[in-house]
């Protein structure tokens, strides 16, 4: 348990907000490269509780400003696109990418007026199918060399999910390594089905055992967490009866992010995007080793579970997730079909719309929530105290000396578990057509 005041220093994003300050000193996900392909690329984005408008100019320059006119406060996402930026309907007033106000057709003739308004602005950059935003204080940090923002294009799948919960709740179920034997939990042992759930599906490690069989037989992981220069490092063990050991190794990425292994060949790398205090977005970004992926399919295969123009799953709170009584007893431990997306979705939803910490009960598989909390909490005082250098990823590390990070699952004989996830990993580079630092 811990004090509704904790919980809401934890969880509140708002300008001003402990939390939300801790995020602004990180580059953001605001909008899919997707959103922008058409003939007007003008999209509304809430992020971090603040209303702005993305637009790529008539140069393909973006820009992401305050989605309300400083003029009279019309909505500008539904300004003229022209002149390389974006018009007010209203009055007339002319906003390049920068927000600084450019012109007022209506004022009188000679007026510099327009030279002193400026409309809140952020930067912006596009990498691997994501427009990321700077919302803080200074110059923005470096990428880090995580492998979804070093592979080339050709190798990376983005995507997003609308969730209607807290970011921290969300982000929280993937560093829970216990949860997989049960909410993931198949009752059957057939094919991997290429989809999203594919990771719990398939067989485990570099053998023949099917993971839905593994985590069905050894639901009680130990569970260690590493501190990383990067956040935490998590390796859930799964001890065998004929001595070997599964582990799987997956990440938490400061402040919001997780790297999970998907497949032998394949990671996802998401993050857990406030949209504002309620309501979050998923930012995946799939990550091949291996063969280029097929961004055709694997985005029409994400469009059956989701609707635009919003990203909202189709399985909601408002139709039960899609839950079957009689799944539930043959097939899926939920009940709400095979995609696990769904899955974390009714998990973290059914919370509340911002979780009452006061009235859980941590247990001890809860190890890399616990840890993580004390690193946002020591991230909040650092921001508070002027210290924002000392926060992970910035000023003492240099970003760009942070690899991978390696994600992966192995089984072991014994207990040689961590050379032997170590040399999976590396394996899995070696014939890696863009990895070259192995």
């Amino acid at each position: 348990m811990i004090s509704q005041a904790l919980n809401d220093s934890l969880t509140r994003v708002g300008p001003g907000s402990d939390a939300g300050s801790v995020l602004r000193h990180y580059w953001q996900p605001a909008a899919l490269s997707d959103e922008l392909i058409s003939a007007r690329p003008v999209v509304p984005v809430r992020l971090l509780g603040e209303d702005l408008v993305l637009f790529r100019d008539s140069a393909g320059k973006l820009g992401l400003i305050d989605r309300h006119c400083p003029h009279r406060g019309a909505d500008l996402c539904y300004g003229r696109l022209e002149d390389n930026g974006l018009r007010c309907p209203f009055h007339g007033w002319h906003f390049d990418r920068t927000g600084q106000c450019v012109e007022q057709p209506g004022e009188p003739e000679g007026s510099h007026m327009h030279e002193n308004i400026r409309a809140t602005s952020y930067p912006v950059i596009e990498k691997n199918g994501i427009v990321w935003a700077y919302m803080g204080p200074g110059d923005p940090p470096a990428f880090p060399n995580l492998d979804c923002f070093r592979a080339p294009d050709s190798h990376v799948f983005a995507f997003k999910g609308l969730w209607e919960c807290n970011w921290l709740q969300a982000m929280e179920v993937g560093i829970d390594p216990a949860h997989a034997s049960f909410l993931h939990r198949f009752l059957q042992d057939e094919d991997p089905a290429d989809s999203y759930g594919k990771q719990f599906r398939d067989k485990a490690g570099n053998t023949e055992i099917p993971m839905t069989k593994l985590l069905r037989d050894y639901p009680r992981p130990e569970i260690r967490v590493d501190e990383m220069e990067y956040g935490l490092k998590l390796t859930a063990l799964r001890h065998m009866e004929d001595g070997r050991t599964h582990v799987r190794i997956t990440n938490q990425i400061f402040p919001e992010a997780i790297c999970i292994p998907m497949s032998r060949e394949m990671t996802i790398t998401q993050w857990h995007v406030p949209v504002d205090d309620t309501t979050c977005y998923w930012y995946s970004m799939f990550t091949s080793f291996k063969d280029p992926v097929n961004k055709t399919l694997m985005r029409e295969q994400r469009l059956k579970e989701h609707r635009l123009p919003d990203y909202a799953p189709l399985k909601n709170a408002r139709n039960n997730y899609g839950y079957d009584p009689e799944e539930q007893a043959r097939e899926t431990y939920t009940g709400m079909g095979l995609d696990i997306n769904v899955h974390d979705q009714w998990a973290v939803e059914s919370m509340g719309r911002i979780q009452d910490r006061t009235r859980e009960h941590l247990g001890k598989t809860d190890v890399g929530i616990i840890r993580y909390r004390r690193m946002l909490r020591d991230a909040i005082a650092k921001v508070k105290d002027g210290q924002a250098e000392a926060l992970p990823m910035r000023g003492g590390v240099d970003p760009q000396g942070i690899f991978g990070p390696l994600s992966n699952d192995a089984i072991a004989d014994g207990h040689e578990w961590e050379s032997v996830n170590a040399q999976s990993d590396a394996a899995r580079r070696a014939d890696c057509p863009w990895d070259a630092r192995l």
